[in-house]
């Protein structure tokens, strides 16, 4: 599984003249499971993304494909879940 934190290199503005293409991109890719959860930094100085283990690769185009881009850089960070509360034992092995 990934971590991927996001860290927002432009004004608050310009990162929520993005927000709905980027909520539609977020979307997509729990449709098809990839992303397992997202959310906001608090404070707002970005957010942070949970992703099933894929090929890099492939996270790599996912996360190009984000509008964030122009208003973010990306911090990814592969993650070996070996221990995880009952709730989240699905995560195991991801």
């Amino acid at each position: 599984m990934y971590v991927v934190f996001l860290n927002y290199v432009r004004p608050v503005e310009e990162v929520e003249a993005l927000l709905a293409p980027h909520i539609d991109w977020l979307d997509r890719y729990f449709a098809t499971e990839v992303f397992i959860a997202a959310g906001r930094k608090d404070p707002r100085t970005g957010g942070m993304l949970l992703v099933r283990d894929i090929e890099r690769e492939r996270l790599d185009a996912i996360l190009a494909e984000d509008p964030f881009v122009a208003v973010a850089q990306y911090e990814v960070t592969k993650v070996n879940v070996t221990r995880s509360a009952d709730a989240f034992a699905a995560l195991s092995g991801i």
